[in-house]
């Protein structure tokens, strides 16, 4: 199969790339120019094209499979869209995309609601498809490395709650098996850990982790929206920052049926954050 990753640099699509070529399928990444085509790993493929610009999208003509991730912007649902219709027009017969776990519980979140409309456009495309919509990434924590680290303090304001949060590689894996298999076609998988975890029980496990005390930061997103506006643009400032009152509010939680799907189509139970935690924290310190 000739297989096509969109937004195959960050922390997903780099994940997908790798277990394909592990798999030994011929993969290829979209990208804007030329010159970051050459930055990608051996046996990787760079395809130039801008989902903003549709006079690009004839490259993704000749691909069998296409999978689709749209990185959180304000054009986040014209590319999604766009990606459809690259796909369908290119003559792909299948396409996986990479959508939000409980989206339509928080419509009004800008990167939850806005992936409805593509999700309808998947579904509706005539491709064989399938739909996967994890939860928050436990390898969003390497962001926090410094703060943790240095000062002691771990800030993602996640709440009491409970958040389902996942390992990016248990992504991956689900990703390359729609991809590569006829078995997940029409099927919505969310993607979740085992067990879910708060902001206390994050900084404990990195406590136990990094052999240090970390502490959580806390609940106040006014707080640690004065801290990132030195980082993030507004519209993304906005949308986190809702996104984390509503985890505080509701939750972020996988039912256990969802914990038993996924372990079925993996074949292993999720992993776990506690051995995520532990496996970064060795890292860190070799």
């Amino acid at each position: 199969m000739k297989i096509l990753v969109v937004g195959g640099t960050g922390t997903v699509g780099s994940e997908v790339v790798r277990q394909l070529k592990t798999r030994n399928e011929t993969v290829s990444v979209l990208t804007r120019s030329a010159e970051h085509a050459k930055t990608l790993p051996p046996g990787v493929g760079g395809v130039v094209g801008d989902l903003m610009d549709p006079s690009t999208l004839s490259v993704f003509k000749g691909f069998d499979a296409i999978f689709l991730l749209n990185p959180v912007s304000t054009t986040e649902v014209f590319e999604g869209l766009l990606g459809v219709n690259a796909a369908r027009d290119g003559g792909a017969k299948r396409i996986v995309y990479l959508s939000v776990h409980h989206l339509d519980q928080a419509p009004h979140l800008p990167h939850f609601g806005g992936k409805i409309g593509v999700e309808a456009a998947v579904m509706k495309s005539g491709m064989q498809w399938t739909i996967v919509r994890p939860n928050n990434f436990y390898q969003n924590d390497f962001w926090f490395k410094e703060a943790m680290l240095n000062y002691g303090v771990y800030p993602q304001p996640i709440g009491s709650a409970g958040v389902s949060r996942v390992d990016v590689r248990d992504i991956g894996e689900v990703a390359v098996l729609a991809l590569t298999t006829d078995a997940h076609n029409g099927k919505i998988y969310n993607l979740v850990g085992p067990e879910a975890v708060t902001g206390e029980s994050t900084a404990a496990e990195w406590s136990r982790a990094l052999g240090k005390t970390v502490k959580y930061a806390g609940d106040d997103l006014d707080a640690w929206e004065a801290q990132q506006r030195a980082y993030l643009p507004p519209s993304m400032l906005y949308d986190f920052k809702h996104m984390y009152a509503f985890f505080q509010k509701n939750g972020f939680k996988a039912t256990a049926a969802d914990v038993a799907l996924l372990t079925k189509v993996l074949g292993h139970a999720p992993r776990s954050f506690a051995a995520y935690a532990k496996e970064m924290a060795a890292a860190w310190k070799a």
